[in-house]
């Protein structure tokens, strides 16, 4: 493992940066990055000057809006952004053996073996990045280390704009010390049940056998357990055809109310709806996932006649999905919505044309 050599990109605040580079009067302000003024929708991306007001990326708007008044609210251009992250990639491909795209502003480098800088990881970073803000006039945000676990949470040290190493030796005192939370994948639920269980730091692990977080964590208790030692055997692999996207929520405390399931489907909704359109693509069918209070799991499923292209799409077809249900009778406490079927944007037509 000592032996790899990973660097994760992270673009600071990209959608945001790429409105301020090419609007000036912007740079400075807090911009708002999808949603609406009125409330609507949920944020795509917020600048550093939004941020400082608490305002963070899947937050409904009309949170954003009481959090920051003066807020600027701009609809995405995806496309814009796809041309960016394209050219983007390109200064990569001169440094990486591999490339991992995350997002459209997010990557896994693997340049072991890679002869620039006599194979130099940290000097790669340092170029890539300098790079970057010459080609784009953007800045990116670098971690360094011998694996993808590692390398995710040392580019988040130095932002916006920074570089972090973590080197081999380093590691596994480097990941105890981290808050549970920071873990990718470790989300709100998770980390409420860990932290229950006296688990509030990374390093909290090591005094836990594997059979026994295996009792409270599933399936999930060996990617934990050999993270809090530093591991990870996760290869960075290039980019395969994504064939769903989906986002959940698991609610702090069961609910019967049929306007709060509304309310907290909306996020989820809009979150899909924008991932959807960052990778340029349309949906075939869309699915509802439901978990009762008792653990029971469902999901409802749609094909409309014409292809899934935004949030309102969705939004129209979710009501009826959710009357196929018993929430609102029996308590829930899961919720998620994921798109299937996907098609590139250009295809919608023809797509359209095909199913009629």
């Amino acid at each position: 493992m000592s032996a790899r050599k990973i660097i994760h990109i992270d673009m600071d605040a990209f959608y945001a940066s790429v409105e301020q580079r090419d609007d000036p009067t912007l740079r400075g302000r807090p911009v708002v990055v999808g949603g609406s003024p009125e409330g609507r929708g949920v944020v795509a991306a917020a600048s550093y000057e939004a941020r400082a007001f608490g305002i963070r990326s899947a937050q409904p708007a009309a949170r954003a809006r009481r959090l920051c008044p003066e807020a600027i609210f701009l609809r995405p251009r995806f496309d814009h952004y796809r041309a960016i992250s394209r050219q983007i990639h390109g200064i990569f491909a001169d440094f990486a053996t591999t490339i991992e795209p995350l997002s459209l502003d997010e990557a896994y480098l693997d340049v072991t073996g890679s002869p620039r800088f006599h194979g130099s990881a940290t000097h790669m970073a340092q170029a890539i990045r300098r790079r970057i803000r010459e080609e784009t006039g953007l800045t990116a945000s670098a971690g360094v280390s011998y694996n993808k676990l590692l390398a995710k949470l040392a580019s988040d040290e130095g932002k916006p704009d920074g570089l972090y190493v973590v080197p081999p030796a380093d590691g596994p005192g480097y990941v105890a010390v981290q808050p549970i939370r920071r873990l990718h994948g470790v989300g709100p639920a998770t980390a409420a049940r860990l932290e229950r269980l006296g688990i509030e730091q990374v390093g909290d692990l090591l005094d836990w056998e594997l059979a026994d977080l295996h009792v409270h964590l599933g399936n999930r208790a060996g990617t934990l357990h050999d993270a809090a030692r530093g591991i990870d055997h996760r290869p960075v692999r290039a980019r395969r055809p994504r064939k769903s996207i989906g986002a959940e929520r698991t609610f702090a405390e069961d609910t019967r109310d049929p306007a709060q399931l509304h309310q907290r489907l909306e996020p989820l909704i809009h979150k899909v709806a924008t991932s959807m359109e960052s990778h340029g693509v349309v949906a075939r069918t869309v699915t509802l996932k439901l978990r009762y209070a008792d653990f029971e799991l469902i999901t409802r499923r749609v094909s409309p006649a014409r292809p899934v292209a935004g949030a309102k799409d969705i939004e129209a077809l979710i009501p009826a999905l959710l009357a196929e249900t018993e929430a609102g009778i029996r308590a829930v406490r899961l919720l998620g919505v994921s798109l299937s079927g996907l098609q590139p944007r250009q295809r919608e037509q023809d797509l359209f044309n095909d199913l009629t």
